[in-house]
């Protein structure tokens, strides 16, 4: 995959892209990831790339002129076919429909906005997609590229070490679950033990466990994601005992 970071801080990428799996797959050849800086592309002795906006208000604004030149500096065939995108508190709420959407894609472009943000052309001439990582605001779009972008990475063929992980993750699959908990040595550790169902060896009581574990932490935690979740006969009997198991903690 092919990835096209455009920020005014490309050091707060050297972190990020130096080690760990990412560095892997990037020495791997998995990941082609290159770095654009928009100050190289100002056009005045001050590297200026930002101006106050029209209208008024508080804040300065990316100018347009800096931020397109950058963009095209990239190669017009990877400009064409990438999916580009703007980290925003305006875009459309991130989540993994949106990983597999960017899945879909070879070549992705994200622009990384600072101050009050950018220049709406921006956006419009790029016909770039913005996209929220939560209902808040942080300093500039480089920690939620870097969010959305290891939400999407992790999923391409060699990148993680076992390829069934990722398909027993939080919301893997489309399943709107959380995942169920996971456990491992010592069985014993500070008075907490290990759930004795997992240390059975019995896979279909095992898969049931996990199966009620994510549905009752799904109900618990974000009980908005239930409705999407496509329940079987089982499930609504978990969920129908799990209802009654906290009605009658209630008294």
């Amino acid at each position: 995959m092919k990835i096209y970071v455009l920020t005014l801080f490309p050091e707060l990428f050297a972190g990020y892209l130096e080690h760990g799996l990412v560095k892997k797959a990037c020495n791997l050849g998995l990941l082609d990831v290159s770095i654009i800086n928009y100050r190289d592309f100002a056009g005045d002795a001050h590297k200026t790339v930002d101006d106050e906006p029209f209208g008024g208000g508080s804040g300065m604004v990316i100018k347009p002129e800096p931020a397109i030149k950058a963009f095209l500096s990239i190669p017009a065939e990877d400009r064409a076919k990438a999916y580009k995108v703007v980290p925003s508190a305006r875009g459309k709420l991130f989540n993994q429909r949106c990983v597999n959407t960017l899945m879909e894609h070879d070549t992705l472009i994200f622009l990384a906005g600072r101050y009050k943000g950018f220049d709406q052309r921006i956006v419009e001439l790029m016909n770039a997609e913005e996209i929220s990582i939560g209902d808040y605001v942080v300093q500039g779009g480089e920690i939620p590229i870097m969010t959305i972008l290891d939400a999407t990475i992790r999923f391409i063929p060699g990148f993680l070490g076992d390829e069934d992980s990722a398909a027993t993750d939080s919301f893997a699959a489309g399943s709107n679950l959380l995942s169920a908990p996971d456990f491992t040595r010592p069985r014993e550790f500070m008075g907490k033990s290990v759930p004795e169902v997992l240390l059975e060896g019995n896979h279909a009581k095992i898969a049931r466990w996990k199966r009620e574990k994510a549905l009752q932490s799904t109900m618990e935690r974000r009980p908005d994601l239930i409705p999407r979740v496509e329940l079987t006969e089982d499930d609504i009997k978990i969920l129908d005992e799990l209802k009654e198991a906290a009605h009658k903690k209630e008294k």
